[in-house]
């Protein structure tokens, strides 16, 4: 059988992260474009809808056999690719029908999935979930999102919504959350969420200006207050963890995000309160809690993944039928 090839697009607030990927998971051509939310619903359409004709062009050019598109978006996303419900950094994409726009666009077939369960199909097929068949991931952004994977896919639930594990309430009458909910997870666990911990707590040192990274810097060199504030940071990450470790028993969990590249300064830490907030019973045996492997690229490599599955389900499927 010839190889076979798929555009895989990681929708995100701020850029997009697009590419052409064959069926080995080797990327043959990658982009990042800006998102500009701002512009608005028709405008991000028209943009996602562009770069999938630049990818067309550019592999009848290079005799690439493109199967599909897949695309990964923040938001909740049901089984037939619409938006159900979306964050506020992608401004009036709630309600999108995705793949039924892009299809009518592009004439290729689309598949959409949340962009949490994107990448952890990527973790799954190339990255830290290859040694599983079950595992949770969550992505800590300016949200915290998750995906509980079985049998190497990941669960959807009942409407496709599965995930949203960022609005289990940790602290009651907490922190308002953009959802309309108070002390919700992500709240504390987000970068969002660490942004405010740094303001509230170093208003007197350039709080208002610090960034997480200069403040994990500070906490490196041994800065008290910043050491705190990590500190605090990962108990709050693992209150949440810990839920889920109880509801799930996870055979491992891989944690995504800009602030997983703090490797084991903030990892130690996440994993002490995890088994402090865990029954033993569910952590007699170790469950590992690692950091994703494949980067800002693990989006956009899963939602390529999103077709290859898709395709092989056809060709098994018609296999049957004969």
């Amino acid at each position: 059988m010839s190889q076979i090839y798929a555009i895989g697009i990681d929708i995100g607030g701020t850029n997009i992260k697009a590419g052409i990927v064959d069926g080995n998971g080797i990327i043959i051509r990658e982009d990042t474009i800006p998102t500009e939310a701002v512009s608005g619903k028709k405008a991000l359409l028209s943009k996602i809808a562009a770069t999938i004709e630049m990818y067309q062009k550019y592999a009848l050019k290079q005799g690439i056999d493109l199967v599909g598109a897949g695309i990964g978006t923040a938001g909740y996303v049901n089984r037939r690719g619409v938006i159900g419900g979306a964050t506020e950094n992608l401004p009036g994409w709630s309600g999108t029908r995705l793949k039924e726009e892009l299809e009518l666009r592009a004439a290729l077939p689309v598949w959409v999935d949340n962009d949490v369960n994107a990448m952890a199909s990527g973790e799954v097929w190339l990255g830290a979930g290859r040694p599983y068949d079950q595992f949770l991931c969550v992505a800590l952004g300016t949200g915290v999102g998750g995906c509980l994977i079985v049998n190497k896919q990941p669960y959807r639930g009942r409407s496709g919504y599965a995930g949203g594990y960022g609005h289990q309430v940790i602290v009651f009458e907490g922190e308002p959350c953009t959802c309309g909910l108070r002390g919700c997870w992500e709240q504390y666990a987000s970068v969002t969420g660490l942004k405010r911990m740094i303001r509230e707590r170093m208003a007197d040192v350039e709080g208002a200006s610090l960034s997480p990274i200069d403040l994990f810097d500070r906490a490196r060199s041994g800065d008290e207050i910043a050491l705190q504030i990590v500190d605090k940071y990962a108990q709050y990450i693992a209150v949440g963890l810990a839920n889920l470790i109880h509801v799930f028993n996870p055979t491992a969990i891989i944690v995504g995000g800009a602030v997983t590249l703090q490797g084991d300064f903030l990892f130690d830490r996440i994993r002490k309160y995890v088994s402090l907030h865990t029954l033993k019973v569910y952590i007699e045996e170790d469950i590992p809690i690692v950091p994703a492997t494949l980067g800002e690229m693990a989006g956009m490599i899963g939602a390529a993944k999103l077709v290859f599955d898709s395709n092989t389900e056809a060709m098994n499927q018609e296999e049957i039928s004969i």
